[in-house]
């Protein structure tokens, strides 16, 4: 029998199992937590037989709550036409990095009509169906608050229209930024489309009743944008990891000095430096067997650019696998990688997989914007060490330490992290406070 104090939240998310990418575990591991907190959600979601997902984890169907309600709908989009008419298979990964490393003009083409014919992205065409289903579970009266993350950001307008209607506390996931992500330039926006897209961010930013970020970089990305926002109106729960996929027990190689980055990786991420590092290290160290491996989705300007580095002889590239078998590669290794994309302004979310990289308790070496959400989370973990992305003299320095005391012990552990405040059974229950505040 339910408890009458349950709170109904209505979570609406494009991405859901068997959808795969840190999106879909954002929202799946909040619904295997809120239960426990006094609040009920019920999943909106789109017909997975209909969906457009770069990429699938059916691995994530296993993990859906017994017991809780999924609604599909379905809808409306392009990318059938795309494939048709690009002769590729896949949908766009995020930043593109599915994509030659040089656009043909079928290419600029395709993202100008994605930049300007569907604003504020190619799966507006949800919307509809997803709003017709939305008003039909909140007529009962049942639901006491709604949630809608994105990206895709048109996720959001469903959110702005159902609050409109239903007067119902609306919060607002951003799980990246919008109009500032790193790749929006490559959409060829005109400056009517830039400016209704920014129209619909501001929006969504003043209408919505609470919004969630997950760092504080984008926080503040938000506050200064010319909009009407408290700061007490934003709220940081970041991206985290979840305790019980975690059971694979740490086996680091004892021949190889392996370094393992995990998920996509494009041109944007500029790991140069880090590469040239490792190139000196298998020069001047030729007694230690250094290994790279790349698990996900690398662009073709990133495997260019390893070669180009003289170190392709020592990676390995594993396409994208379900993610408890990503979580067994961290747990394989000796030294995890980690880097945001290199942009104009600075600010990048804090990656998803930093927190499984914390949970793993293996020294990380991060490639980033010194003193940014990334930076500090891993100092104040005691989790490794972040370097600019020029920082050669630093970096080097660094991992010849690592590699020296690898030789001594290859078992390179630390022997504690202080990283329980990420777990997702923890950011869960930051989520239900908040919505018990708002109803």
């Amino acid at each position: 029998m339910e408890n009458t104090d349950t709170t109904h939240l209505l979570y609406i998310s494009y991405y859901w199992p068997p959808s795969g990418g840190p999106g879909v575990q954002r929202g799946l591991k909040f619904c295997k937590y809120l239960p426990q907190t006094g609040v009920q959600p019920t999943v909106l979601t789109v017909d997975e037989n209909q969906a457009a997902y770069p990429l699938l984890d059916p691995s994530f169907a296993k993990e859906v709550p017994p017991g809780l309600q999924v609604h599909h709908t379905a809808t409306s989009e392009p990318f059938e036409y795309y494939k048709k008419l690009s002769g590729k298979k896949e949908i766009p990964y995020s930043g593109f990095a599915n994509q030659k490393a040089k656009d043909s003009l079928l290419d600029k083409v395709f993202k100008f009509v994605r930049g300007n014919l569907f604003i504020p992205d190619a799966r507006v065409g949800w919307n509809k169906h997803a709003i017709k289903k939305a008003d039909e579970l909140l007529a009962g009266g049942k639901y006491k608050a709604i949630l809608t993350t994105s990206p895709p950001h048109s996720t959001q307008l469903i959110g702005l229209k159902l609050k409109k209607k239903h007067k119902l506390p609306w919060i607002a996931d951003l799980r990246d930024p919008w109009t500032n992500i790193y790749y929006y330039d490559q959409l060829y926006h005109t400056a009517l489309a830039k400016r209704l897209d920014q129209r619909y961010e501001r929006q969504v930013l003043e209408q919505a009743d609470a919004i969630l970020v997950t760092s504080e970089d984008t926080k503040r990305l938000f506050l200064n944008k010319p909009v009407k926002l408290n700061a007490d109106k934003i709220h940081v729960i970041p991206n985290g990891y979840d305790e019980e996929d975690f059971t694979v027990l740490s086996t680091s190689p004892q021949d190889t000095f392996l370094i393992t980055y995990t998920g996509t990786i494009t041109e944007s991420y500029n790991i140069d430096v880090f590469l040239k590092v490792i190139a000196h290290l298998m020069s001047v160290h030729n007694e230690i067997n250094y290994k790279l491996r790349f698990v996900g989705k690398v662009s073709e300007s990133m495997k260019q650019r390893i070669e180009k580095a003289g170190v392709q002889g020592i990676t390995e590239f594993i396409p994208h696998v379900p993610h408890r078998e990503a979580i067994r590669y961290l747990m394989e290794s000796t030294v995890l990688l980690i880097s945001t994309p290199e942009v104009a302004h600075g600010n990048v979310p804090v990656p998803a997989k930093l927190f499984e990289y914390l949970a793993s308790n293996k020294p990380i070496v991060a490639i980033g914007p010194v003193h940014s959400d990334m930076d500090r989370i891993i100092d104040e973990c005691g989790a490794g060490r972040l370097f600019h992305y020029t920082a050669y003299d630093l970096m080097l320095d660094h991992m010849t330490q690592w590699s020296k005391a690898w030789k001594i012990n290859p078992n390179l552990d630390l022997p504690y992290i202080n990283h329980s405040r990420f777990s997702r059974r923890a950011l869960s229950a930051e989520l239900a406070g908040l919505i018990k505040k708002l109803v």
